[in-house]
């Protein structure tokens, strides 16, 4: 069988331009794992610099009477384990930039300290022991983090994150059974909240070294930056009987509808061509795995990764692909449909909130982490002036409250002026009759989406709670998103929190928007009537528990999830108004289920571990404007009138 070019091993390794130079020093150690001893051969390897060294680059086993593992490291590779079978999780915690791993056998309680920011959080082993004493899991906690650990993918023998799904009895997987970048995002967090750093490291330098992928969709290729939405460890038969494990990286050339995930690279549309999808969904994976980058250094502490060159190289790909200049004339980022969590028709194309939420998480995530020099002093101002724009638009034009939709109410059309109050010509009969009783008195929300003429209306969880993470809503817009979600609770969290969006898209205008789409209802297109309340249109999603963003609410969504995810077998989402029903189509054993569970409960516990991936507010965004620097005379900026109502 020839081995595919486009899958990482060593025999395509040179066109990064590796060079192979070997050290003849080898050392050998003998690992017993499963009564069964490894020999590992680890060739000491020396390379040229390169934007991608590789931390493994080949994976070879002879299958014999005895098996060889046969990596090579890169010159920062310390300590890698090999795994025979499900992977065996062990507890490993990194303080400041030392590195070590430890291993938990037979009945021996581990307990490993984690210091972060002075405060000590406990690793916890399998009988949960923590600092302040004892506290037994519960059998659900105990499940899920079986069902965590056989999900782990493995590769050159060490783990490099998990399958969407793992359920035994599923006989189609589909691409479920592939490691999403997205969808590893709460999995990597549980085990960092645990203690466990080495399978997100891993997964962080794998997904890089895919970025330099060549990406083709009907002989068109984009540039440079782009991230996988997924990939999978395949074994590929070579002579003699031996056999090489490969990565498979799919760009989204193989997805259903040729989407590709915005969310997890980063993307802009630049033109109508469809091959736009391919390139938001491969980008916006990177904004996904720069929070993720981001996170790893906060809750360990190893701020190591991040300074590497490969590493700072990867950021800035895709920084200028972020920020490269468009048609556009806002500073949101225009995505087509399915580009984010929503891989599907629903009419959020334009600027929707979660992109914009997500691209403002990154941007401040990559002002954190690039190292300061003469090179990165460009992209840290270009990166200034476009958080400082993004937010202030954002904060100006997607907030709703009772006050905001009774001023749209009242709007003037077809006003033509710079001191236009209906800038985006909103035809207040857009405003849907749901929402004038829906709305609360105290409280609001960020619209699903805004372009001219056009406002989406629908409450879109996952987009306003990430608005509450990246602060990229006022501290009061902040507070106001969550009193309203505490005063639609049955609306937003029902039998299980939460849905992915409300409400849901009915009839002729669920036909229109999403096309006869059969997965977003609950009943056949054949029916006369849909039934909404189900997938993307209006389904529950327990994987969104680990973003709430106010402790008392955590806490009963939390608790309410408890009592029914185990029974379920842990659904990747629920249908019906309420989230009383498991999915029609729902996959069982999904792992961000099972991960988001987790990672809720762990910050439950541990408020001031979740508190790391928050910031504060920035209140030096705002003084930033390229108004300021514009020589053409034109003075006209609205900047410093809403000033004093956005930071109020």
């Amino acid at each position: 069988m020839k081995v595919p070019s486009r899958v990482l091993s060593l025999r395509n390794a040179s066109f990064l331009g590796f060079a192979r130079s070997f050290n003849p020093s080898v050392f050998e150690r003998k690992l017993c794992c499963k009564k069964k001893d490894f020999l590992l051969n680890f060739n000491q390897v020396t390379q040229s610099h390169h934007a991608y060294p590789f931390r493994f680059l080949c994976f070879q086993r002879i299958v014999n009477d005895t098996q060889k593992l046969r990596c090579l490291p890169s010159s920062s590779f310390v300590q890698s384990r090999a795994v025979s079978g499900p992977y065996d999780v062990s507890t490993e915690a990194r303080v400041a930039s030392m590195v070590r791993g430890l291993s938990t056998r037979g009945n021996d309680i581990h307990v490993t300290p984690l210091v972060v920011g002075g405060n000590v959080a406990v690793a916890e082993g399998e009988n949960n022991v923590k600092k302040n004493g004892v506290s037994a899991k519960s059998e659900v906690e105990k499940e899920a983090w079986r069902l965590l650990k056989d999900a782990v993918v493995t590769y050159c023998g060490s783990p490099v994150g998990t399958v969407a799904a793992n359920n035994p009895g599923d006989k189609q997987p589909l691409n479920y059974d592939q490691v999403f970048i997205r969808d590893f995002v709460p999995s990597a967090l549980a085990f960092l909240l645990r203690g466990e750093g080495e399978i997100v490291e891993n997964f962080l330098l794998h997904t890089l070294q895919l970025q330099s992928w060549e990406k083709t969709v009907d002989c068109y290729s984009p540039g440079q930056g782009l991230m996988p939405a997924s990939f999978k460890v395949r074994t590929v038969p070579l002579e003699d009987n031996k056999f090489e494990e490969v990565l498979d990286p799919d760009f989204g050339e193989s997805a259903i509808g040729r989407v590709a995930p915005v969310d997890s690279g980063c993307s802009v549309s630049v033109g109508t061509s469809s091959k736009s999808e391919f390139i938001e969904m491969a980008l916006l994976i990177g904004l996904w795995w720069i929070i993720l980058l981001r996170a790893y250094g906060k809750i360990t502490g190893d701020y190591s990764l991040q300074e590497r060159v490969d590493v700072q190289t990867g950021i800035r790909l895709i920084l200028n692909l972020c920020l490269a200049d468009g048609f556009d004339m806002f500073p949101s980022l225009l995505v087509t449909d399915g580009s984010c969590m929503i891989d599907r028709r629903m009419g959020i194309h334009g600027h929707p909130l979660e992109i914009q939420a997500l691209f403002c998480s990154a941007l401040r995530c990559s002002r954190e982490i690039l190292t300061a020099n003469g090179s990165s002093k460009n992209l840290v101002s270009a990166i200034n002036n476009r958080l400082s724009a993004l937010s202030f638009h954002v904060r100006e034009y997607y907030w709703v409250d009772m006050k905001k939709v009774n001023e749209i109410y009242r709007y003037k059309t077809e006003e033509y002026s710079m001191d236009a109050t209906n800038k985006f010509n909103i035809y207040p009969e857009q405003i849907p009759s749901w929402l004038m009783d829906w709305i609360p008195e105290k409280g609001g929300y960020l619209l699903g989406n805004l372009q001219p003429a056009h406002m989406d209306f629908r409450f879109f969880t996952l987009g306003n709670l990430w608005s509450i993470v990246s602060s990229l809503g006022t501290p009061k817009q902040n507070e106001a998103i969550l009193n309203l979600i505490e005063a639609k609770w049955d609306d937003i969290a029902g039998h299980m929190p939460f849905k992915i969006c409300y409400p849901a898209l009915e009839n002729e205008e669920w036909r229109i928007i999403t096309g006869s789409d059969p997965k977003n209802t609950q009943t056949s297109v054949l029916n006369e009537l849909c039934r909404p309340w189900s997938y993307h249109n209006g389904g529950s999603w327990p994987t969104l528990l680990w973003q709430m963003g106010r402790l008392e609410l955590a806490q009963k969504a939390v608790s309410l999830a408890e009592k029914r995810l185990s029974i379920d077998r842990w659904p990747e989402y629920y249908d019906t108004r309420r989230g009383k029903f498991i999915g029609k189509q729902s996959r069982l054993y999904q792992t961000w289920t099972i991960a988001g569970f987790l990672t809720s409960k762990m910050m439950v516990e541990n408020p001031q571990m979740a508190s790391l991936l928050y910031w504060e507010e920035d209140y030096e965004l705002l003084d930033i404007c390229v108004c300021a620097l514009n020589k053409s005379g034109r003075k006209n900026c609205s900047r410093g009138a809403a000033k004093s109502q956005i930071l109020v």
